[in-house]
């Protein structure tokens, strides 16, 4: 009877064992820094405390914030200009304030727009080669935000849109060939906005905002479709993307001030699908989601680790893979596209680590004995080309990305989309937005002059 029971219990065991131990073709991905002849070094990272990416990367350049002296700069390296780089490296340094964040165009890799203290955006015009000197004249500059615009991220597949957030709690979608803002959502967020990004067709879009608020945004029509209060206990930043199927993945804080990651369903957003404690670090935790493969990257400001889930359709949604850790801390962070990676090594993201006085690539690899294309590792992804225009998509026009396959390695099969500013537009609208905003405020001191009037006659009868 007892050696009944014992093998019970033995049989038992053996069955949970094996449902704990999990199949997953990313168990064993590996992060690995290059060697240091192919860092780029003795750039001087910026010291703000912004906890933005302060780097920005496609298959062409590189780009990452810097410190200048009497007004803001980032530097922007073609990939293959490893080493040491010169003090007398040409900059983009064209902002009068501090560079708080910079994005490369998805559909054309020789544009990156960059957002500064000094309340402005600035869209610039990278030449092939990278610069011979410094730039300080966009091709285009965005007025609109009263305060520093510490957010920016281009539309997945729309030309020419861009999204911006800044420190008056507005957000602002412009049309950037047409140097205009087109849509503004200023009455929504209460506070500072933490973060803002799309969804994949970009027509949603997500914020997380100071208020302790998580909304989920018609972006043409500026309305919450969605919100959720308190996602995280705490009152440290909240960081939130869009993963597969429409979820939702924050990471923020506990009461406790513990690092928290968190799924969320917007169909049922009263109770999280999981969520999960991970430290009492400090440094606010930045997501980069591959839907690609449906790994979640956790890098956090601060840290010398990057830690990394696999996100499913089972409970408990969120699984743990595992963690690249190093000796230094991460002053920012920047991922490469799918289409910038090296398919013949199994590498599956690329990282663009920030030190305090360079940028080292740290590569993420599948261990693969064949030579052959891993089609399970690489499915079609994301590719350059614009599936919608800006005035078709501001009129209500919504497309999925266009996608690509990367068998044979990424070529541009077509000419990169040409960047082009309608100049003769820009005068007219810059001035007309500027003349309608002088029309509101004395509109407004007018309101306020009755006020005080009627007021007044009030009090003498």
């Amino acid at each position: 009877y007892c050696f009944f029971i014992l093998g019970h219990m033995l049989s038992f065991q053996f069955t949970m064992s094996r449902k704990v131990v999990r199949t997953s073709k990313f168990r064993h991905v590996f992060g690995q820094g290059v060697k240091a002849d192919q860092c780029y070094d003795d750039i001087r990272i910026s010291q703000m405390t912004w906890d933005s990416n302060f780097c920005s990367v496609n298959p062409k350049f590189v780009a990452m914030i810097v410190d200048a002296s009497g007004g803001g700069a980032f530097m922007v390296l073609p990939l293959s200009k490893t080493g040491r780089i010169d003090m007398s490296y040409p900059t983009v340094c064209g902002h009068t304030g501090p560079v708080l964040d910079i994005e490369f165009c998805p559909h054309n890799d020789n544009i990156i727009a960059s957002g500064s203290e000094d309340c402005s955006v600035m869209i610039w015009e990278i030449p092939d080669g990278g610069l011979t000197t410094s730039l300080t004249d966009p091709v285009v500059k965005l007025d609109g935000h009263s305060k520093r615009v510490g957010i920016l991220s281009w539309h997945p597949t729309a030309h020419n849109v861009l999204m911006s957030a800044a420190c008056d709690n507005v957000v602002i979608l412009w049309n950037v060939a047409r140097g205009e803002e087109v849509v503004r959502i200023d009455t929504v967020h209460t506070d500072l906005i933490y973060s803002a990004c799309w969804n994949r067709d970009g027509s949603r879009i997500l914020t997380a905002c100071k208020d302790k608020f998580l909304r989920v945004l018609d972006p043409r029509k500026g309305t919450v479709l969605l919100e959720k209060e308190k996602p995280h206990e705490g009152s440290r930043p909240i960081r939130a993307v869009f993963v597969s199927d429409g979820k939702i993945l924050t990471t923020g804080f506990s009461r406790m001030s513990e690092r928290q990651v968190a799924l969320w369903d917007p169909k049922n957003f009263g109770e999280p699908l999981t969520l999960q404690e991970l430290d009492t670090s400090s440094g606010v935790l930045l997501p980069f989601f591959d839907p690609d493969t449906g790994v979640v990257y956790l890098c956090g400001k601060g840290d010398s680790s990057i830690r990394y889930f696999e996100i499913t359709d089972e409970a408990p949604y969120v699984h743990y893979l595992s963690m690249y850790s190093s000796k230094e801390s991460q002053k920012g962070i920047g991922s490469m596209p799918k289409r910038g990676l090296e398919v013949n090594k199994c590498e599956i993201t690329r990282f663009y680590k920030l030190h305090e006085r360079k940028c080292e690539p740290i590569v993420m690899t599948v261990p693969r004995k064949s030579d052959l294309f891993q089609e399970d590792l690489y499915p079609d992804t994301i590719g350059p080309e614009p599936s919608v225009e800006a005035d078709e998509w501001f009129q209500g026009k919504d497309a999925p990305p266009i996608m690509i396959s990367l068998k044979d390695g990424f070529v541009a099969t077509t000419k990169a989309k040409e960047f082009k500013v309608h100049k003769s537009l820009l005068k007219t609208t810059t001035a007309s937005v500027q003349s309608l905003r002088k029309e509101v405020k004395d509109l407004k001191a007018a309101i306020e002059e009755l006020t005080k009037r009627v007021s007044e006659l009030e009090s003498k009868h």
